[in-house]
C-alpha cells in the first residue's frame, strides 16, 4: 500500500511492518498506539522504525492512518484522568458554611 508520511511516499505492506518491528521492544505507551502482534507500540515508535525517519518529522496521526489501512489495530490516546474531587467531612462543610476554617 502506498502512503505518505512526513511528505515522503512509502510502499508499506503488513508483512513488511511485522518484519520491521520484529525484536523491537515497545516503549511505554503514553498516547496513540498501534498493536502489532500482541504488543502495544507508541505510534511514533512504529513510524520511526518503519520509515527510518526522525519521529519529529511526522505526526502520530499519519502513522495511525497508514497502520489502520494495513489492518493493524490502532488505539487513540486515553483522555487525562480527572483529578479526584476533594471530599469534605460534614464538620468541614459546616465549618466552611459558617466562615470559620476547620483545621483537623
Amino acid at each position: 500500500m502506498r502512503c505518505v508520511i512526513a511528505r515522503f511516499p512509502f510502499d508499506l505492506t503488513k508483512g513488511g511492518v511485522l518484519e520491521s518491528m520484529k525484536g523491537v521492544k515497545p516503549e511505554p505507551v503514553t498516547g496513540e498506539s498501534v498493536i502489532i502482534g500482541r504488543r502495544h507500540y507508541p505510534a511514533k515508535q512504529v513510524g520511526e522504525v518503519v520509515t527510518r525517519q526522525d519521529r519529529r518529522d511526522f505526526s502520530s496521526g499519519e502513522v495511525m492512518r497508514a497502520m489502520f489501512r494495513l489492518g493493524f489495530t490502532c488505539r487513540a490516546a486515553l483522555p487525562e484522568a480527572a483529578a479526584p474531587a476533594r471530599v469534605e467531612s460534614p464538620l468541614q462543610r459546616a465549618s466552611a458554611m459558617l466562615g470559620t476554617p476547620f483545621h483537623g
